[in-house]
């Protein structure tokens, strides 16, 4: 059980010590800085613990989002700290340094608060020095000094003060009794940042279910399952091939959608974040999708209509559009100098209301684009549905990575080693792949900034008309692919710090699927392109599993993982080459023996890193996906 620690004789009257036992706080009583130190220390090891002033006047959620938030080692509001096990060695010495006395005026630590400003309504900085009266406030101080800057939540009309004298409590009182911090829990509960379906359709009432299910002890991750298994349920119904299992599986994907989003509410709402559950998040909503670009598919055939190079294609599609994402963002995760004219020309544009909604609804983000399967599921066809899926991802698709392109050509930004790791690891480079950039390296060097993508693409070109114009089986497509990851090589050969680096994983992932879907439709035998449909979904998992990693801070799979399953350019060559070698039907089975193969091994390892896993307890609030 976590322990908050009072910093003195607790205020007659005062709701702290119940409001703190309502967060599942222990609570101690010591008396000044030497005596908490001694408390604080005698704590078992691997507890949160927290120092409250007792005299602080606040709401329960302010509490809540200062003292139990499990992503920060630290946090601090005005009047109250804490620190998770990692952090408290640091909390411990920044106590006892309180407790050795105050230092000279002119090395008095500055206090920071989080209360927004009462003009911008944003957060402000308060530079005052700490009250040397307010022990929580003196040690969140000495924190930072030392490195451990506590994470300060931003509490908008949330009230958390040290009020200095009866007239200010007396004020502090009536501020508290004035906002309702169960309203302002609510609002906070839902993204900051999300689509125009998911902010006015959904999240006005997925807000109170995700409360409800507080209520009721259900956790984020119960949730996140139920989203998953009803999205399956839909993706059954549509398999059906039948008018009523169509209308059916667009209200379950509806109803899959609304608990996708109450599992993110939920964890805000109770502030149950997870690695487990930051996991689940990230993978389900793509298991959700392509599971149902499946049944649609099932569906389809039953009625005499294959569509499975249609649902192949929306997944390709769709997977390059996140990669795209997520390599831009890391490339420019923690660049420098990081400005550029389209950047402020997109600043000045979102300052227009109406144009921040056109231009997050024309990216088709998730809530927008089931919406739209689901309507057309219910009242079309399949084809339909991936006919006009593909139409509006490639806009999508065209639309963002123009922007993305323009910013960085016009950008001076410096990047860091940082980035090009992480480009590397998105890379997926096999053993193949390594081989010739170890060989190519001096070549590297030399090359023009611009090269590693215009390289990879010429690669990726190559290989995809090789294996669009030649005769099914030709042995030219294995060539093709042999170059391909000599391409490749080069590509990696040096550090991805050039301004269009972030392009060469996007247009890798291209190339391996895009080849795949490629060689399995002209196959032209039954079960090929479901197989390729398999194997895609396999590898897509194993690239969005890397992305995640990266994103908790703990880096790519290990080195083992991505030469166990070939890298993008050893699985391109193993198709390619399965296809020179072997029949249309004993290719489909390859597919299929690969699909597992790679399915197990990633899956299998993904799992167990997960739960065993250290990384933090993040929770994704970036773009809408």
């Amino acid at each position: 059980m976590p322990t908050a620690i009072l910093t003195g004789p607790p205020v007659p009257g005062s709701p702290l010590e119940g409001d703190l036992r309502s967060l599942g706080f222990d609570v101690r009583i010591a008396t000044g800085a030497g005596e908490a130190a001694d408390v604080l220390a005698a704590l078992p090891a691997a507890e949160r613990a927290a120092l409250v002033d007792p005299r602080f006047v606040g709401h329960v959620h302010a509490l809540r989002l200062g003292l139990t938030d499990p992503r920060f080692p630290a946090a601090a509001i005005p009047g109250a700290a804490t620190a998770l096990p990692e952090a408290r060695p640091a909390l411990l010495a920044a106590l006892r340094q309180a407790a050795a006395g105050p230092r000279p005026a002119d090395e008095q630590p500055l206090a920071r608060s989080s209360q927004g400003s009462a003009s911008s309504g944003g957060p402000a900085m308060d530079t005052r020095p700490a009250r040397a009266d307010v022990l929580p406030d003196l040690v969140a101080a000495a924190l930072a000094d030392g490195g451990a800057d506590p994470h300060r939540p931003e509490l908008g009309p949330l009230v958390a003060t040290v009020p200095g004298d009866p007239q200010a409590r007396n004020e502090a009182r009536q501020a508290l009794a004035a906002v309702d911090d169960e309203d302002v829990r609510l609002r906070s509960a839902v993204k900051a940042r999300d689509g125009f379906f998911t902010t006015f359709c959904i999240s006005p009432y997925s807000r109170y279910l995700a409360r409800w299910c507080a209520r009721r002890g259900l956790t984020p991750n119960q949730v996140t399952t139920a989203s998953l298994v009803t999205a399956l349920i839909a993706a059954a119904a549509a398999a059906t091939g039948t008018r009523g299992g169509f209308v059916a599986a667009g209200v379950l994907l509806i109803l899959s959608f609304v608990l996708d989003c109450t599992d993110g509410q939920l964890a805000r709402y109770s502030l149950r974040y997870s690695t487990l559950g930051a996991w689940l998040d990230a993978t389900f909503d793509r298991a959700k999708e392509y599971a149902y670009y499946a049944g649609l598919a099932l569906g389809a055939a039953r009625g005499g209509d294959d569509v499975w190079a249609l649902a192949l294609g929306a997944m390709v599609l769709q997977t390059c559009r996140h990669v795209v994402d997520f390599s831009f963002n890391e490339a420019n995760h923690d660049a420098t100098g990081n400005t550029s004219p389209t950047a402020a020309l997109s600043d000045r544009l979102d300052s227009v209301g109406w144009t921040v909604w056109v231009r997050r609804m024309i990216v088709l983000p998730i809530g927008e684009r089931w919406a739209m399967i689901a309507v057309l599921t219910a009242v079309t066809t399949p084809r339909i549905v991936f006919v006009t899926l593909l139409i509006g991802c490639a806009f999508a698709a065209a639309y963002t990575t123009a922007g993305r392109v323009l910013r960085s050509l016009t950008r001076t930004a410096l990047r860091t080693g940082r980035a090009a790791r992480a480009l590397g690891d998105l890379a997926d480079s096999g053993p193949l792949a390594e081989g010739f950039a170890a060989g190519l390296r001096g070549v590297a060097r030399r090359l023009p900034a611009l090269a590693p993508p215009a390289i990879a693409l010429a690669g990726a070109a190559a290989l995809a008309l090789t294996a669009a114009l030649t005769p099914y089986g030709s042995p030219w497509t294995a060539v093709a692919a042999l170059g391909y990851a000599l391409t490749s090589g080069l590509a990696v050969a040096r550090p991805l710090k050039g301004a269009l680096d972030w392009l060469v994983p996007p247009v890798f992932r291209a190339a391996e699927y895009g080849t795949i879907l490629i060689l399995a439709a002209r196959a032209d035998v039954n079960g090929a392109l479901p197989a390729a449909f398999g194997l895609v979904a396999a590898v897509a998992y194993h690239h969005y599993d890397t992305v995640y990693r990266i994103r908790g801070g703990t880096g790519a799979p290990p080195p083992w993982l991505v030469r166990a399953v070939g890298g993008h350019e050893g699985r391109t060559l193993a198709v390619a080459l399965a296809a020179a070698l072997l029949g249309a039907p004993q290719f489909t089975i390859a597919l299929t023996v690969l699909a597992v193969a790679v399915a197990l091994v990633v899956v299998a390892e993904s799992v167990r890193f997960w739960v065993s896993s250290g990384a933090p307890a993040v929770h994704d609030e970036g773009e809408p996906a």
